[in-house]
């Protein structure tokens, strides 16, 4: 700003003082209103746009750390699941059981580049490392690492924090491994935060991440981490005299700073990170304020000054050196304002890049957890397979016997069967618009019908009594048919899985409505042995072959979506009760829906 001041002040002193005759009264009067406008305008409008955009500028700081924070808690949670399934796999497993771990290291290097972990190490019962990503770390004793020791005292995964000696903090998720109820080992996985700090390295903003202790783990200013946020702050250098003068000068456009760093003036936003207790804080500076309302007021001052040359080149007739001079000076504006235009148009194309590559990144975080359902989509597709197999088989026998009207029948079922299986695949690809889905009304008794209608070839083969106990009046509940009959047809081909060493198999289906809409279906099978891990991925109690355990993990997932849950016991006479509840749609819901 101080150069444009004196530019300004510079092409208006030749202006007055080169007068060779005194000015009239109402000249003077009038160059003072000229003077006391320009100063109460400029004054006006220094107020009310810094305000304006610092505001903007805070806003645009809260979103950046809100943009960061969900960055962290992705790369957390998606890293998080990773040593509960690791620790499931047999291999792995069966090298702790075997000390055989020649092809340990090669299966961790095989996981890490589709896990996007930074290491992973497979540890004995003493501690020792038997298999790692890094081979240069095999054979080292981790027997006193807090992730070890805590790993092997709990029954989930365990996140630790450790700082390194060369500097910095290493995050790590471990979990202990178990075989035929002993513990042979720990697998553990270490996060790659610091990929989040090199990031924020080539920005302006100034980010650090604190523990819930206020210890900072994370930031873009190495010599900060270990350190609380008043002690970083501390560590900046003293300011001299001259130094604190020109930074009072140059912040006569900005509010007063919530810190300074380096010397400069800079505004402090605070987020909470939902991991933790851990808090996200950047320090934002005040230049893109200063720069924009100094270019505001010299568009202002620019025009007051071409106001002032105006007036006076209609005063003045004396002499072509004052025309001359004139011209220079509005020759010299005109490219002071060609040049302010220039760097504005500059600023407006940086901010639009911005705000594109801020959307490509909020729908690329949005779109990361498409791969989680790879899995299940398999697993979804064997049930409608399953039962078209079964109807062809009995299509064959029913035209060998000459009986086409009802092998008919049982094509017009595969078609719907079919149907069903596209419905599947269209789950998987309207996952990415899944805030977008709407619920409708569902009656729970014609899902039910049609899932036994599903489920018929089943039960014809097997012979097993099923009893339905349903109200006379509907009972409705707002959410998707097709993934409400999904979980149906899991529970009660979980019920027909149960009851196969039965002679006398039944299956009993209660509905009813009350302040929930709940559906049981019990068995008088052999009954649950585990229910704490019922409902994990990758859980079964069947031969290998028959499933693969996701039935339960997703049903329970679907019935939470649909803001429900679903729960299993044990009956009181053998057997196993499952019970679905979702929130009942009645007449003050429905108004409201």
């Amino acid at each position: 700003m101080g150069p444009i001041l004196r530019a300004m002040a510079r092409s208006t002193k030749p202006l007055v003082y080169r007068r060779s005759a005194p000015l009239s009264g109402r000249v003077r009067l009038a160059l003072v209103v000229l003077l006391v406008a320009a100063i109460a305008t400029a004054w006006v409008t220094n107020r009310l746009l810094t305000d304006r955009f610092t505001e903007t500028t805070r806003n645009r700081a809260e979103l950046r750390l809100a943009l960061y924070s969900g960055n962290l808690v992705s790369e957390l949670r998606r890293n998080a699941i990773v040593p509960q399934l690791l620790a499931r796999d047999p291999a792995l497993i069966g090298a702790l059981n075997s000390a055989d771990y020649a092809q340990s290291s090669q299966r961790l290097i095989s996981f890490v580049d589709e896990i996007g972990a930074a290491s992973l190490m497979l540890l004995d019962s003493d501690g020792r490392t038997v298999a790692a990503t890094d081979r240069s770390r095999l054979g080292e004793n981790h027997r006193n690492g807090p992730y070890f020791v805590d790993a092997l005292r709990s029954n989930t995964t365990v996140f630790t924090t450790i700082q390194r000696e060369a500097g910095g903090y290493s995050f790590t998720y471990s979990r202990r491994m178990e075989s035929a109820g002993e513990t042979v080992g720990v697998i553990m996985v270490e996060v790659d935060l610091a990929k989040f700090e090199r990031a924020w390295a080539g920005i302006s903003d100034a980010v650090m991440v604190t523990d819930s202790e206020g210890t900072i783990i994370l930031a873009t200013e190495p010599r900060w981490r270990g350190l609380t946020i008043v002690s970083a702050l501390e560590r900046q250098p003293a300011d001299g005299a001259i130094e604190r003068a020109i930074r009072a000068t140059a912040d006569w456009t900005a509010q007063d700073a919530d810190a300074y760093l380096k010397g400069e003036a800079v505004m402090r936003i605070d987020g909470r990170i939902p991991f933790r207790g851990w808090t996200l804080t950047t320090f934002t500076t005040y230049a893109s304020v200063r720069e924009r309302v100094n270019a505001a007021l010299a568009l202002e001052i620019m025009g007051f000054a071409i106001l002032a040359a105006l007036a006076f080149y209609t005063l003045s007739r004396k002499t072509a050196l004052r025309m001359a001079l004139f011209q220079r000076e509005s020759a010299e504006l005109r490219a002071l304002n060609a040049r302010l235009q220039r760097e504005i148009a500059e600023r407006e194309r940086v901010q639009e890049n911005l705000a594109v590559a801020e959307q490509s990144l909020a729908q690329s975080s949005k779109l990361a957890a498409l791969g989680e359902m790879s899995a299940a989509v398999s697993h979804e597709l064997n049930q409608p397979l399953a039962a078209m197999k079964t109807y062809l088989a009995g299509a064959r026998l029913l035209l060998r016997r000459n009986r086409p009207d009802e092998a008919l029948s049982a094509f017009h079922r595969i078609d719907d069967l079919i149907e069903r299986m596209g419905a599947i695949t269209r789950q998987l690809k309207s996952y990415a618009r899944k805030g977008q889905e709407q619920f409708s009304p569902v009656d729970m008794a014609e899902a039910l019908a049609s899932s036994l209608s599903m489920m018929e070839p089943q039960l014809k083969s097997r012979r097993i009594k099923i009893s339905k106990i349903l109200p006379d009046e509907p009972v409705r509940v707002m959410g998707d048919r097709m993934r409400i009959e999904q979980v149906l047809v899991n529970l009660l081909r979980n019920a027909l899985d149960a009851t196969k060493s039965e002679d006398d198999p039944q299956v009993e289906i209660i509905l009813a409505a009350g302040e929930t809409a709940t559906l049981s279906v019990r068995d008088n099978g052999h009954g649950i042995s585990d229910l704490d891990a019922l409902f994990e991925p990758f859980y079964t109690t069947k031969q290998p072959g028959d499933g693969v355990g996701l039935g339960l993990a997703i049903s329970s997932g679907i019935v939470s979506d649909l803001g429900g849950r679903l729960t299993a016991r044990n009956g009181e006479h053998g057997g196993a009760v499952f019970e679905m509840q979702l929130p009942v749609l009645n007449e003050k819901t429905e108004a409201a829906e």
